[in-house]
């Protein structure tokens, strides 16, 4: 009989980690929960074991290196040896960037990048001498394409990004087994855009076509028990990250026109709007946010690129050029 694997996700409590943790969990995993909302821990653990598996969680700040490989050694304790480790644990800024505190663009850099790093290095530190396992990075497609209003959020993806790149060729230097795999998303309708902090006057949003966390999630899961390099989920991701490729400079006027209309509800902020850049917000917030109603529960793109071999890469890269050449034509066009 196999014995149960592990799977430790970071950002557990809500938003695309907490779909994360209950894919996993419906498909036999034992879960580790990292993050800093007991409320959204507690409810997440709770819908684990309710699908029968063992569910740990675990109150950690991933900027916290020290408290991210204590939380490793605790999952091992209890669960067994840690089998897939997943980083998804992030905090992002709505703002121009010359109106970001220092400290606070330092926070969402460390929360977002280096907890990322703390997170993939207390891994290794066991799949290593095991030499097997895999890491996934949950980043996005502004890890290649950045936008405006978001610049301590696209920086720190494109840092986990070279990072990921750096520590790969490590790996297949040593001839080793552990697989690092990158996650590149689209939009997702998340909790993020009630409780990011913002220096905005309305409320922001998720820019253009919109997915269901759920999404995201069974990619994750497929992502980690496939050797693949790199994954992109939604034909926005495979558009912007090709096309920034074939048109970067197009893209930035582009993008100076529409992004920042784009990300706006056009809704005023509330009177009293509390954020998770410092503290978690109470509450227990599960994995959807307030655009549920656009989300789309599945991406053809996805289905698709999990038949890349037998579709071919010349025919999906095809498809995402005619979407770049559209971008072109646009531009054009304004």
């Amino acid at each position: 009989m196999d014995l149960p694997r592990t799977a430790v996700i970071t950002g557990a409590s809500a938003g695309i980690g907490r779909a994360t943790a209950r894919e996993f969990a419906s498909q036999g995993w034992n879960v580790a929960l990292l993050a800093r909302g007991r409320d959204g821990l507690d409810a997440a653990r709770a819908e684990a074991e309710s699908l029968g598996v063992r569910a740990l969680a675990l109150k950690v700040d991933v900027a916290d290196a020290d408290a991210v490989e204590a939380a490793a050694a605790q999952v091992e304790a209890e669960l067994g040896p840690i089998d897939v480790w997943v980083n998804d644990a992030m905090a992002t800024i709505y703002a121009p960037a010359l109106e970001i505190d220092p400290e606070d663009f330092r926070r969402a850099t460390e929360v977002t990048y280096l907890g990322a790093v703390w997170g993939t290095l207390a891994a290794l530190r066991r799949m290593r001498a095991r030499n097997r396992g895999c890491i996934v990075q949950v980043g996005s497609a502004l890890a290649y394409r950045s936008i405006p209003l978001q610049a301590p959020y696209c920086g720190a993806k494109a840092a986990l990004r070279g990072f990921t790149d750096s520590l790969r060729c490590e790996l297949h230097h040593e001839h080793s087994r552990v697989h690092l795999t990158m996650v590149q998303l689209s939009a997702f309708n998340t909790p993020q855009f009630d409780w990011g902090r913002t220096t905005l006057a309305q409320q922001p949003r998720p820019m253009g076509k919109v997915f269901q966390p759920e999404v995201a999630a069974r990619a994750i899961v497929w992502a980690a028990t496939h050797r693949r390099r790199e994954v992109w989920v939604g034909w926005p991701a495979v558009q912007a990250i090709v096309a920034n490729k074939l048109v970067p400079g197009l893209l930035d006027r582009l993008l100076a026109r529409s992004a920042v209309k784009g990300q706006s509800t056009g809704e005023p902020l509330p009177a009293y709007r509390p954020d998770n850049l410092w503290a978690p917000v109470r509450g227990d917030h599960g994995a959807h946010g307030r655009f549920g109603m656009e989300a789309h529960p599945h991406s053809l793109q996805w289905r698709l690129d999990q038949q890349r071999g037998r579709l071919g890469a010349a025919a999906l890269l095809g498809l995402a050029a005619l979407g770049a050449a559209g971008l072109w034509a646009r531009g054009r066009r304004r």
